[in-house]
């Protein structure tokens, strides 16, 4: 049976990526859904943008660009590092590049711009890093930047779910332009929660891979989702984006 999964932030946890890649049984007939963050924490960031490329071969699959992608894009660009990166992550990403030579740089550049902002589908699911917030959806965003970092539609679910007024068009807002929303970008552990989160239709699958938590794939259709262990387990000499 042919499965649509989304996966959430990877943050440069390549061992907990293949995790969670075998405890779902992933197969060619599925197409992956890759929500974006694929940087910056963990030690195998420039791996795992390999291992992503090499995937394309593998089985059909979708590749958001997140707000760390964004700044490690830049920097390969350009050799300029932006201050909040590092202090976000990007120098382990820095690090993971070092034995990287100009062609292979010249590749992950080529994969980085083949990247999507949002992708929606046509059961009325929206795919996007972070979020919007023009009414009109992702299409009329005025800021592009806004998809891959803005956190005011997660802050809204919760609020509307938390008022009770889920079900409301009036109240969803712009949320009610799709049956489903999934995002990452925003950790569930900051809400103490160590599982994909809904609030009303948005799902966020970034269960803080980057820090304490686990690397999440679901299976859009059944919710059925798959985590790996925690990545301080699977790299146990690290730190990832703790401090």
């Amino acid at each position: 049976m042919k499965r649509t999964l989304a996966i959430g932030d990877i943050h440069g946890g390549l061992r907990a990526l293949h995790q969670v890649l075998e405890r779902a049984k992933v197969c060619a007939d599925d197409t992956l859904i890759f929500l974006g963050d694929y940087v910056d924490g963990w030690s195998e960031s420039a791996a795992v943008i390999d291992f992503l490329r090499q995937r394309r071969s593998v089985q059909p699959c979708v590749f958001l660009k997140g707000n760390h992608d964004q700044w490690c894009e830049e920097w390969l660009q350009t050799g300029q590092a932006d201050k909040n990166w590092l202090a976000h992550g990007g120098q382990s990403t820095i690090k993971s590049y070092a034995a990287m030579d100009d062609d292979s740089i010249a590749a992950q550049l080529a994969f980085f711009a083949e990247m999507k902002l949002y992708v929606e589908d046509n059961s009325g699911r929206l795919f996007v890093h972070a979020g919007f917030t023009s009414p009109g959806g992702p299409a009329q965003e005025p800021l592009a930047a806004n998809l891959s970092w803005d956190r005011t539609l997660w802050e809204a679910a919760l609020e509307t779910e938390e008022i009770g007024n889920a079900n409301s068009p009036q109240q969803l807002g712009r949320m009610a332009l799709y049956k489903e929303i999934y995002i990452g970008h925003t950790p569930t552990i900051y809400f103490n929660v160590q599982v994909p989160m809904r609030a009303c239709n948005v799902w966020n699958l970034d269960t803080g891979a980057a820090f304490t938590g686990k690397l999440t794939i679901m299976d859009i259709d059944t919710k059925e989702f798959w985590q790996s262990d925690q990545l301080k387990k699977l790299y146990p000499k690290e730190s990832g984006r703790n401090r």
